[in-house]
């Protein structure tokens, strides 16, 4: 029904940021001392740039599906007729900087993490400062912007999307003014809350910037179009803590930097150090909010998920294929998580940050090394 939407959309992220990536991911990889730096740095901001698009076509694409504009129905099939309202529409502009925002900080999170825990560790000291230093500076910036982004994107689930937006709320009956319910357990066979915990007023305040506006409640929709409640809910407030705990390291980390005494306070180090998660957190938390809570439709308000399966597809075949693509992924992550762990460990002088004599493009797992690294290799490095 989609698919002269969707396919060109996904064609699009092939043909820029599949091949900028792939152009240029060879050289950031192997080439560092094969290429002059210029045009290393070169590449390395041509791959930045190709996952920039290629997370801008998946959330135009994303954001199609959330709120649906510029096509007719013909036929059965969503045909376009405005591709500019389809690719440049509000909704898709807010949520791309938003979700670029989330990418930006897990990376300033990583670095600093990264600083802390050299610091910890007593090892790399001046590499350290400067992690910690650019990564909670860059962070203590962004964590506010990337809160007032998210404020936008809670306002366009609050018009083009009021049954998910009552589902985050966990609200079940319409209410004037609306109160806000900080934490609670949902119940949807009583269409009540347990354990509830709210405060008045602030529901309209977040939801329409006003004190005395009325706001949607669950129950004013039919239970078939109503999404599932419970983890919409809870993921949200799990990402809005996450930004919250992000927004407070970074704050209070800049300022012990700017007082020259971050390095005394192995305590916060200690939290930064273990904070590297809480973005990837936050992000995956956004993200089964927007999904789960777009609930029972694929493409919002036009295709429901029951009517969007293919009719052949039996349920060992997608089982069959999930444990694939499951096995597939975690190598990958398993191989990754390893290499990543061991360049940490040599540290910016050791010999695993620089590529291996014998690796090759044609030969991608040779960037590992085959020779390891040895324990003195450790003892140099500061480890």
């Amino acid at each position: 029904m989609s698919g002269p939407i969707q396919g060109p959309l996904l064609s699009y992220e092939t043909f820029t940021a599949f091949m900028l990536e792939a152009s240029f991911f060879g050289i950031l990889v192997f080439g560092r001392s094969r290429v002059h730096p210029r045009f290393y740095l070169f590449s390395a901001a041509m791959v930045a740039l190709g996952t920039t698009l290629s997370a801008f076509w998946i959330m135009i694409n994303n954001s199609w599906m959330q709120v649906p504009v510029g096509y007719v129905e013909q036929n059965g099939l969503a045909v376009p007729v405005d591709w500019l309202k389809i690719i440049f529409n509000e909704v898709a502009m807010v949520r791309f900087v938003h979700m670029l925002l989330a990418a930006y900080l897990a990376g300033a999170f990583c670095v600093a993490a990264t600083g802390a825990w050299y610091m910890l560790r007593n090892t790399f000291h001046a590499e350290a400062r400067v992690m910690l230093r650019m990564g909670l500076s860059l962070a203590s910036i962004l964590v506010p912007v990337q809160l007032v982004f998210g404020h936008f994107v809670g306002d366009y689930v609050h018009d083009h999307q009021p049954a998910k937006f009552a589902a985050i709320e966990a609200r079940w009956h319409d209410e004037q003014p609306a109160s806000e319910v900080i934490i609670a357990i949902p119940d949807e066979a009583t269409e009540s809350n347990l354990y509830e915990i709210k405060l008045p007023v602030l529901g309209s305040i977040i939801a329409s910037m006003s004190l005395t506006s009325r706001e949607v409640g669950l129950t004013s929709f039919p239970p078939q179009d109503r999404p599932p409640v419970l983890i919409p809910f809870m993921t949200f407030r799990i990402m809005v803590g996450c930004g919250l705990i992000m927004q407070g390291l970074a704050w209070l980390g800049s300022w012990l930097i700017h007082r020259r005494r971050l390095k005394q306070n192995r305590w916060l180090l200690r939290c930064i150090f273990l904070s590297f998660p809480l973005p990837f957190i936050a992000t995956l938390a956004g993200w089964y909010a927007a999904e789960v809570g777009r609930q029972p439709w694929v493409v919002y308000g036009v295709l429901r998920t029951a009517k969007a399966m293919t009719p052949f597809l039996t349920s060992n075949a997608a089982l069959t294929t999930l444990i694939l693509f499951g096995a597939v992924y975690a190598f990958i992550f398993s191989f990754g998580t390893l290499y990543i762990y061991r360049l940490l460990r040599a540290g910016p002088a050791g010999s695993l940050a620089a590529v291996p004599t014998r690796a090759t493009p044609n030969r991608p797992m040779s960037l590992a090394g085959s020779e390891g690294i040895s324990r003195r290799a450790y003892l140099e490095a500061g480890v």
